[in-house]
Formats: C-alpha cells, structure tokens, sequence
C-alpha cells in the first residue's frame, strides 16, 4: 500500500512538472512578443517598456520608425504593433503654431490633461496624446513664422490595451514625449534645448 502510495504520488509530482513546463512554454512563444523587440524601437526613438505597458501580451511584435526629410521639412513615423491587432502609433511633423492654437485644436475632443515643461507642452486624451515642441529647422530663419515654428506629436493606440484610464494617458504622454524629444534631436532644430528625462506626471483623474 505504501509502495502504491509513494508511486502515485511520484506520477503525480511528474504530471505537475509536464503541466508546468506546458505552461511556462506557452508564455514563452504565446505572450512573450513584445519583450523580443529591440530594446529601443523605432530606430532608437522610444523604449520597448513604454509599448509593453500599453499593449497586451502577444505571441509576436513588430515595429517600425521612419525619418523623412527634405530644406527645412521633415516626418517621423513610428508604430508597435502586436499579432493580437494591438497598437501604439504616432507621427512627428512641422507645423506653425502658437500653444492657444494648438491645443485649440483639442479641447473639442473630450476631456483633456495638460502638463509642461518650459514651452514642451503635451495634452492627453483618453486614448491619445499630443506634444508641442517649438523648434526651427535648418534652413528656415527664427521668427520668418506667422506664428512659431514647432514640432508637433500625434500618438494614439488602437485595438485591445494592457490599461486604461489615466495610467493609459501617461503611456501616451511619455512615447509621444519620446517621439519628440527623438525628432528634435534628428532634424537639428536650431534652438538650444535640454530635454529632462521624463514629463510631469499627469494628474489623478
């Protein structure tokens, strides 16, 4: 009787192993897509932990970041996007604005959080983001701008996310913020700037 307990209680040590490594080997090739990505996505633009708090997990990722530019013009696109249609996106172009106007521009679209540093303002939407950075390219003179010379972010995600809410806002915040502070630097803006390493945090919703 003892030997048949000792025997069942082995193939059943043996069975939780199986069931264990069943387990951990779909959460290695099941989920683990995002942590397979280069540690900084889009061409250095953004770090991988800022997409994997956004997105859910996935069996595979893929990213892209893309500078376009030509006198005194330029684009900057880049995009996580998981198997499971999950995605965090964003663009970087030229514009000529002043900060009423663009966040005029926002403020029709629902509920808005605002926070800056300086004159690098982001505005958060409950599930985009957008960022303004005043910034004159090469090869366009200071102050020839009807309004500013600024780089402007749009991000957003689509599909599924890992969160919601106001930690949502600040995900958006900080890769738009990253997208910014990596065009900027990209393009030569000709203004003296120190980007700090993070934005203020939002406030409670």
């Amino acid at each position: 009787m003892q030997a048949r307990r000792k025997k069942r209680a082995t193939t059943l040590g043996l069975g939780c192993l199986v069931v264990a490594g069943v387990v951990f080997g779909y959460l290695e090739v099941f989920t683990k897509g995002i942590d397979r990505l280069p540690a900084r996505p889009c061409d250095g633009a953004v770090d991988r932990e800022t997409a994997a708090r956004a997105l859910p997990s996935a069996r595979s990722a893929e990213e892209r970041g893309k500078l376009r530019r030509g006198r005194g013009n330029y684009f900057f696109a880049c995009y996580v996007r998981t198997s499971g249609g999950s995605v965090i996106s964003g663009e970087v172009q030229p514009g000529d604005a002043s900060p009423s106007g663009w966040r005029a521009s926002y403020t029709s679209d629902g509920k808005v959080s605002e926070v800056s540093v300086g004159d690098v303002k982001a505005l958060t939407l409950e599930d985009s983001s957008a960022v303004y950075v005043p910034c004159t390219p090469p090869g366009e003179t200071p102050g020839e701008a009807q309004q500013t010379y600024v780089l402007t972010v749009d991000a957003r995600t689509i599909g599924e996310t890992r969160v919601r809410g106001n930690e949502l806002r600040q995900v958006l915040a900080d890769f738009a913020y990253r997208l910014a502070r990596h065009t900027y630097r990209a393009v030569e803006c000709q203004e003296a700037r120190t980007f700090p390493d993070d934005l203020p945090r939002l406030p409670a919703a």
